[in-house]
């Protein structure tokens, strides 16, 4: 049976959510997550559809890929796919030709599932592997700590100080309230909350937004940042922790986030909130 690339539209984003969610387990390397397209939607809707590929074979999806940006896919495959040798060749066939409207020539980064075929496929096609990312996972076997500060959950009336935070805290961001309303109004949010730490003077000094794939699968971390007069002083931890206990109570199995490796403050922030560090993981690169 034909496997077929399509772009899902508006209409469709909601069948690309619910795969996401279905595929997500604990026992699965890190993958593409609800929370990915969650967080993307504050650029709207239609900007998201535009972004979201999926393959399927009679009508059922088998990968879902998200353009973030358009020289990078994030790419995740059915569980029971990943070694589907014609659904890889597919999808190596549509990456590398530019007129099947997934990456442009020259060029681009892939991101996929630990052990999926498609890796041994791209390097066939002359794909290199890329730097390092360092994956990370909160059990939630026992309760989650206390963060020690105080923890707002934002609604729409205060998407001014969330947005504020993240500004402070990535010199390239662009998180607008009016992008904070467009992501709230998302799908994936339904299930997700962000979080605004304060110290004790009652001050914003870090952030984060997590998301939920439903009770008994791993919730997402997407993004955390501390506001950058307020570094080093505990609370990209507090933060964290908080976050970790947001995804316990929403019934989350455990809290995953992904950083790269080279991002050695952000990787000593998540473990001393509890996170254990998991195995590297690596995208391809194509040069040209």
């Amino acid at each position: 049976m034909a496997i077929v690339l399509d772009r899902p539209g508006v209409d469709g984003l909601s069948d690309a959510v619910g795969v996401l969610r279905e595929w997500q387990d604990d026992g699965a390397p890190m993958q593409l997550h609800p929370g990915d397209l969650g967080w993307f939607w504050r650029f709207g809707a239609e900007a998201t559809a535009a972004a979201v590929r999926t393959w399927s074979r009679g009508g059922q999806i088998r990968a879902v890929g998200l353009l973030d940006g358009p020289k990078l896919l994030r790419l995740t495959i059915a569980p029971d796919a990943r070694a589907d040798e014609d659904l890889a060749q597919q999808i190596v066939a549509d990456v590398t030709s530019p007129e099947r409207g997934v990456l442009m020539q020259g060029e681009a980064y892939l991101e996929a599932p630990t052990g999926a075929l498609v890796h041994d496929l791209l390097f066939e096609h002359g794909w290199h592997t890329d730097a390092p990312w360092t994956p990370l996972r909160c059990d939630f076997t026992e309760p989650v700590k206390e963060p020690g500060v105080r923890i707002d959950a934002i609604g729409p009336e205060q998407a001014h100080v969330r947005t504020a935070v993240q500004r402070a805290s990535f010199e390239k961001s662009t998180f607008t309230d009016e992008r904070w309303h467009a992501m709230a109004a998302g799908l994936p949010y339904a299930d997700a909350l962000c979080l605004v730490a304060y110290n004790d003077h009652d001050i914003a000094v870090a952030a984060a937004t997590v998301w939920s794939a439903g009770p008994g699968r791993p919730g997402l971390l997407e993004p955390m940042g501390v506001h950058r007069d307020h570094r080093g002083l505990g609370y990209g931890k507090a933060i964290t922790v908080a976050a970790a206990s947001a995804l316990q109570k929403l019934g989350s199995s455990s809290a995953i986030v992904c950083t790269a490796s080279s991002n050695a403050g952000g990787v000593a922030t998540y473990r001393s909130a509890g996170f254990q560090q998991l195995p590297e993981r690596w995208d391809r690169r194509r040069d040209d």
